[in-house]
């Protein structure tokens, strides 16, 4: 086990090492200059300007700049943001830990709806059940995100003012920020109204990001179960009268392989979903921040951003592979 996870360690860091080379030429490929949007906004001279390109460290070659960027990215340091003027690392985090709540939430959602939905469409396979989870896990795979949230904002918020628009939680709640995840340092400060506020913020955007995982998530473990279903050993557990529960259990272990690294290597479309879901509530996450970093042409934040979130998808795939392993442990000696 411990070569297997090595071998995967090793593909993950030439992966990220790839990825770094095209976050930092792509961000630099993007029209505009940062030095002449900062000197327009402060009527810089053109003294000023190259004093300004020079701490940025823009006047250097594109080797050299990559160079530090990765130097400096090893130690933690990403520099720092050119219009916030605060540690990029910093606001990472703060943009990290939303997104990380938002993504745990979408995943919760979507296995509280895809197990079920699978189970009962592989068990009870060409009922009525089984197509009109067909149908909805195939709708819910074609209905861009963006459009569910705008109906969810428009039902829920508007129509019947149940809960909030937008943002992460109540303006008059101020909670010390501790794990940079809100809704746990709400608990740390022991404030049970600020938990509920952002409970309450929470359930919409979660709801988008996970019946959209949900429904590919049940497409895969469907077939998966339909795979097994039809294996020997099913037979031999029945013939030998183990429960239904049991028997199940044994066809979920049999099915979760393909399943999970499936899944894992859709991550990254999820994570491009988490950035709409981030712009259309209004949910301070890395996608909103990323968003704004473009737009302004901050190159420390948008290189950090990519870079982190390009870390999140690598990390994913990787514990998928490690999981298949675990769950499959003839992975493991595959060549």
């Amino acid at each position: 086990m411990i070569g297997f996870i090595g071998r995967r360690v090793a593909q993950a860091l030439l992966v990220l090492f790839g990825a770094s080379i095209m976050v930092f030429l792509l961000v630099r490929v993007l029209p505009g200059d940062p030095v002449d949007l900062l000197s327009a906004e402060e009527g810089a001279t053109a003294e000023q300007r190259a004093l300004l390109r020079a701490e940025m460290g823009l006047d250097q070659p594109l080797p050299l700049q990559y160079a530090t960027f990765i130097l400096q990215a090893i130690r933690g340091d990403l520099g720092i943001s050119i219009t916030q003027r605060i540690p990029v690392s910093t606001a990472l985090l703060e943009g990290l830990g939303a997104t990380l709540q938002l993504t745990i939430a979408g995943m919760i959602v979507a296995v509280l709806i895809a197990l079920p939905l699978a189970l009962v469409s592989a068990l009870k396979q060409n009922s009525v059940w089984d197509r009109l989870g067909t149908v909805g896990s195939m709708f819910g795979v074609s209905m861009p995100t963006f459009w569910q949230g705008i109906m969810l904002i428009l039902l829920l918020c508007v129509a019947f003012p149940i809960f909030p628009t937008g943002g992460i939680m109540g303006s008059s709640y101020n909670v010390p920020v501790v794990t940079y995840m809100p809704i746990i340092d709400a608990m740390i400060a022991g404030s049970p109204d600020a938990v509920w506020s952002n409970l309450r913020h929470l359930v919409l955007p979660a709801i988008t990001l996970g019946t959209s995982a949900a429904a590919m998530l049940t497409r895969l473990l469907r077939a998966s179960l339909l795979e097994v279903k039809n294996q020997d050993f099913v037979d031999a557990l029945r013939a030998r009268g183990i429960s239904d529960g049991r028997v199940i259990m044994h066809m979920l272990r049999n099915a979760l392989p393909t399943t999970v690294i499936v899944f894992g290597s859709k991550l990254g479309t999820l994570l491009g979903g988490t950035l709409v879901i981030e712009v259309v509530f209004s949910w301070p996450g890395l996608g909103a921040l990323l968003v704004e970093a473009i737009s302004a042409r901050d190159y420390p934040v948008v290189q950090g951003a990519v870079l982190v979130a390009t870390i999140m998808v690598i990390l994913c795939n990787l514990l998928a592979d490690v999981a298949q392993g675990w769950l499959d442990p003839r992975v493991q000696y595959a060549k």
